[in-house]
């Protein structure tokens, strides 16, 4: 771990990693909540269609995959709100069109689709400066308005209906919701892809699911657990020499499972306590 220090992208790396792990399972724990887990998904493809912009307008990818993922976010929280389309139709539309949307545009910027390989999948150990500067900002904001107003997103959340009668802005909140989720995926598609990215934002949350209770409690393990991954992924990544992306998102697959295996055992020892308690 100490060696890893000694390179620069390395460092670059693993603050990229620790954003990316926070962030991502912080608005996750809402995305699960809310039961659109694949809204990750959907955003990812759309914000592909946002780096083949940058390739061909010469902005920088992470920029344009910002704006747009975020203007699809909107769409998709404004047609589920007010049109008839259901909403899994309309993330079927995200995931279609975005995937069209970027693939044609790469070929009208000259480029092959080579060039998608790293937002795809990931390419953290190129992570440059000013990538940095961005994933941290976004990052933090990120996990600094899914803890700051988590009673207030929770409630979105939870119950629209009761939210509203409780005076709750339910759309403002749903629409922040869905922005969150396009700039989480946008700090995370250099990390571990955006074909991946949904995996860090819904497979903490389940594993902290398996091991807590309240819903704070859930939302501050699965960012734990996003932390691990992320930075843990990225070592051991290192030391067995294999893409950054796909490890992070093993390791958070392996927590899972331990996590399901640990509350089944305790599950059980606590109904054979309970049993022998009744005799």
């Amino acid at each position: 771990m100490i060696e890893l220090l000694d390179y620069e992208f390395m460092r670059r790396a693993l603050v990229a990693a620790v954003f990316t792990g926070l962030a991502a399972p912080a608005i996750g724990t809402f995305l699960v909540q809310r039961r659109l887990a694949l809204l990750g998904d959907g955003l990812g493809h759309v914000a592909l269609t946002g780096v083949a912009l940058g390739l061909l307008t010469g902005i920088a990818p992470t920029v344009t995959a910002v704006v747009v993922a975020a203007l699809g976010a909107v769409v998709i929280e404004l047609l589920r709100m007010y049109g008839r389309t259901s909403a899994d139709v309309a993330l079927a539309m995200l995931f279609y069109g975005g995937i069209a949307g970027g693939v044609l545009l790469t070929n009208l910027a000259d480029e092959s689709a080579n060039s998608l390989n790293g937002y795809l999948f990931g390419a953290i150990t190129t992570v440059s400066n000013g990538d940095l500067v961005l994933v941290g900002v976004l990052g933090l904001l990120v996990v600094v308005l899914s803890l700051g107003l988590s009673p207030q997103l929770f409630a979105v959340c939870q119950d629209e209906e009761h939210a509203k009668v409780s005076g709750v802005p339910v759309r403002l909140y749903s629409i922040l919701i869905a922005v969150l989720a396009a700039v989480t995926i946008t700090v995370a598609m250099r990390t571990v892809g955006l074909l991946l990215v949904s995996a860090l934002m819904v497979v903490p949350v389940a594993a902290s699911q398996q091991l807590t209770r309240s819903f704070r409690t859930t939302h501050l393990a699965a960012m734990a657990i996003g932390l691990v991954a992320a930075v843990g992924g990225l070592v051991t990544s290192y030391e067995i020499n294999t893409q950054p992306g796909p490890t992070i998102v093993m390791i958070a697959l392996a927590i899972f499972v331990i996590a399901s295996l640990t509350a089944m055992v305790v599950s059980r020892g606590r109904a054979r306590r309970h049993r022998i308690g009744s005799l």
